[in-house]
């Protein structure tokens, strides 16, 4: 027995070794892979312990929305402990056939940034509190913040996976019934995705139906979530027929690859009115959340209806890591669409709001998007943006491309004033190009959060816009703020690049622009 254990670690220790080389020859890390895997797996240990002094105050005090702050706190540092664990496990395996897009670098620096981002979200959940939990906890959330950037730190910048070969930077996916069954899919997808994907715009290849009226599987949409496998490599497909269902919708870290078809925006709708004024917490006001990777959207709308006067109100919400929403609808006022975490991609979406309506710090593409600003509260500003990156290690940020941005007649007529986007956080990434620019827009474009805080760190640019609203003359002079003089600047923040989308979104069978299209 001595002899075959200490053969079997000998064994298991040249393999980790020659893992662990193999790691570093990649180029992935800037220190040796034992030291990273050490800081990471303490990491973690600590969090865990975060976690249990957090629990402790679940349910105190009898306040709803200090209930509501602890419990986003829990889920958001479980979320953490995901985002590391897949982290450990790419540093150690950078060749395994894990979750991610194949290129190691990018993929850690995706997870760390979100889980860099959890500990923020837990501390302003506590706003509107009596700030007791938040000062017991705020140093343990430090210091793992603290932590989780070193580790952030020590990843090499990533390398861009180049097109597919025949790929021309043009319509590289698909989207409808016709043009999903003619895309030509990647030999690494899996041959029951392609099935999936080729039968998905039929309502007879779901594997659960949602009908309001009773003529399918399940009435709520909570119900055939709630049907789906855990960690499932493979699409589980849910139509939900046409109808208003009045719910709130979470779908679980667990509850991976869901593709959830509609009747389209106007006929298969998702409603509801959480808020900030009624108690609840930005981050859990959403009326559609999301933190299952791989998830897929299409045809649906997603609304809060609580108004402007109810301030922050999410209709849709997503920490989902390779998602994409697709011909959907996410109509609010304040912090419509939280984009909160991870790579996203949302194709010929309409989007409305009043103040920062597309918020969050995921890294993030909108292609062929309405993006529509409507009145709100008096003496209000609108922003369209407000893009949260904390630190200049993260790979985080928001590229509006072939857009049209505009506004609803109502404001047109009205003296609100409205601006492309103001920086959250201190290196807030926002990048418009090549989109059409209503003269609803300020001429300076941009919009100060406080003074001169980020003026100097932010980084805002644009690219090739058009419209009345795109002059450059009168723009703000920020330090941060830069106009992009070449293609190769622009290129930067197209779906190639900056959520590697080559590697991914042709398994999806939505359509996509890879390059600048020119």
């Amino acid at each position: 027995m001595g002899s075959s254990l200490f053969k079997f670690l000998f064994l298991a220790t040249i393999l980790c070794c020659a893992s662990c080389e193999k790691a570093s020859e990649l180029g992935n890390l800037k220190v040796p892979v034992s030291e990273f895997v050490g800081s990471v797996r303490s990491t973690i240990d600590i969090i865990r312990q975060v976690i249990s002094i957090v629990s402790q105050f679940s349910g105190a005090f009898g306040d709803f929305r200090l209930s509501n702050a602890v419990s986003d706190c829990l889920d958001l540092m479980d979320l953490s402990v995901d985002q590391l664990s897949w982290t450990l496990s790419a540093s150690q395996n950078p060749n395994g056939k894990d979750n991610g897009t194949g290129n190691v670098k990018a993929d850690m620096k995706t997870w760390l940034s979100g889980a860099l981002i959890n500990q923020d979200t837990c501390k302003e959940g506590f706003d509107g509190t009596n700030g007791i939990v938040k000062d017991l906890v705020a140093g343990s959330l430090d210091q793992v913040t603290s932590l989780v950037y070193n580790i952030l730190s020590n990843i090499n910048p990533a390398t861009i996976i180049s097109p597919p070969p025949g790929h021309n930077g043009k319509d590289g996916g698909h989207g409808g019934r016709k043009l999903i069954s003619s895309l030509k899919f990647p030999n690494w997808l899996k041959t029951d995705d392609r099935r999936v994907l080729q039968a998905a715009a039929a309502p007879s290849a779901a594997d659960a139906v949602v009908a309001a009226d009773g003529t399918g599987n399940f009435t709520r949409i909570m119900d055939a979530i709630g049907a789906a496998p855990e960690h499932s490599s493979k699409r589980f497909v849910i139509y939900v027929k046409k109808g208003v269902y009045k719910e709130y919708v979470e779908i679980s870290k667990k509850k991976w690859n869901i593709m959830m078809i509609g009747d389209g925006v106007n006929a298969t709708v998702i409603s509801g009115n959480r808020n900030f004024i009624d108690g609840w917490t930005t981050y859990r006001s959403a009326t559609f959340a999301v933190k299952g990777q791989g998830f897929i959207a299409r045809d649906i709308t997603f609304e809060n209806t609580a108004g402007p006067e109810k301030h922050q109100a999410v209709a849709f919400r997503s920490d989902s890591d390779l998602s994409v929403l697709y011909r959907c609808a996410i109509h609010g006022y304040q912090d419509t669409l939280y984009a909160h975490s991870q790579r996203q991609f949302y194709r010929e979406c309409h989007i409305t709001g009043t103040v920062d309506f597309i918020f969050g710090d995921g890294a993030v593409v909108f292609q062929n998007c309405q993006i529509v600003a409507r009145k709100g509260l008096p003496n209000q500003k609108n922003t369209i943006t407000a893009q949260g990156r904390k630190e200049p290690v993260e790979n985080t940020g928001f590229s509006i491309q072939f857009c049209n941005i505009s506004a609803e007649p109502e404001l047109l007529n009205s003296t609100t004033q409205t601006y492309l986007g103001r920086p959250w956080k201190l290196y807030s990434r926002t990048v418009v190009m090549q989109s059409y620019i209503s003269g609803a827009i300020r001429p300076e474009g941009w919009l100060e959060w406080n003074g001169e805080f980020a003026l100097d760190t932010l980084f805002y640019g644009e690219y090739m816009n058009y419209g009345p609203g795109s002059g450059l003359g009168a723009r703000v002079k920020w330090p941060g703020y830069r106009v992009f003089n070449t293609s190769a600047e622009a290129g930067n923040f197209t779906v190639s690049q900056f959520i590697i989308g080559n590697t991914w979104l042709p398994s999806t069978g939505v359509r996509y622009t890879a390059g600048l299209g020119v």
